[in-house]
């Protein structure tokens, strides 16, 4: 059996295949970002999973594709964590961004760009992956995404710049104490998930105006810092993966045609045509 997985920094999807290519299991756990998650924390909660249990023994291979997993040591963290419950299986992790562009993949070059909990950009060839840009986080990077539009939020209502309706609305959903957020901020393993888990309120109310301006300026700030400074901008399509980019097509796509830029296709859980691809490629 094979399992493919892609996990951002909230949650995993998980899809194991038989010895004849076809889907066995699907099942989902937390998101396990090295960058935000204690690493002796992975395998257990991996271990929580009964489905997983259930089929651990029998997996030879696990292709791990992950947020945070662009660098080498996080890579090696990941590894190290699932050969601990995965004890007869070939582990191959790899960044996100490389099941984004697998995942995004018709046929013909282009950039490619992850907007969920996080956010990042490439250019893929159909082989080859172009990274020009790092990612920098949730602190200093991540325009446009989860994290982002709810840092936002939070920000603005403690600043009172929200308008009254909405001011009003956020405070009877969530009762947020100054000392509560900046506990969940600065004192818990994952504030990115933390933040973008406000991003539910907004998406809720996305046609408000206050809130459609909000969101488009941060679609303006995601295309002016990941995809602008990419040669191939001006002619590549640019497609997207991740709930947020799903949840905001319509503001994704004017911002673009501002900038005079051609969105493909947005999809919304890349997992389905990531498996795809391993299918018809790897496999």
């Amino acid at each position: 059996m094979v399992a493919i997985v892609d996990s951002g920094s909230t949650k995993s999807d998980w899809v194991i295949l038989d010895d004849f290519k076809k889907v066995f299991l699907k099942t989902e756990t937390i998101g396990f970002n090295p960058n935000f998650i204690n690493r002796e924390l992975i395998a257990p909660e991996i271990q929580k999973n009964s489905n997983l249990i259930s089929v651990k023994n029998s997996i030879t291979k696990v292709f791990f594709y992950g947020s945070g997993c662009g660098v080498k040591k996080n890579c090696e963290t990941i590894q190290e964590e699932l050969i601990k419950v995965f004890g007869k299986a070939e582990i191959i992790v790899k960044e996100d961004l490389m099941a984004a562009a697998y995942a995004a993949y018709s046929g013909k070059p282009a950039i490619v760009c992850i907007l969920g909990t996080g956010s990042n950009s490439c250019f893929f060839d159909g082989e080859n992956l172009k990274i020009e840009l790092p990612s920098l986080g949730f602190l200093i990077g991540d325009e446009g995404s989860g994290s982002a539009i709810g840092k936002q939020l939070v920000r603005r209502y403690f600043m009172k710049k929200l308008p009254s309706d909405l001011h009003n609305e956020f405070q009877a959903d969530y009762q947020l104490t100054v000392e509560d957020a900046l506990k969940n901020m600065y004192h818990t393993p994952r504030p990115n998930a933390y933040l973008a888990n406000f991003t539910k309120f907004v998406i809720e109310r996305k046609d408000h105006p206050y809130f459609r301006d909000m969101v488009f300026e941060e679609m303006k700030n995601f295309f002016e810092y990941q995809v602008l400074p990419y040669e191939e901008a001006k002619d590549a399509e640019i497609n997207f993966i991740g709930s947020i980019a799903y949840y905001y097509e319509n503001i994704l796509r004017s911002v673009a045609a501002e900038l005079n830029l051609n969105v493909g296709h947005v999809v919304q859980k890349p997992i389905e045509s990531l498996v795809d691809y391993h299918i018809k490629y790897i496999l």
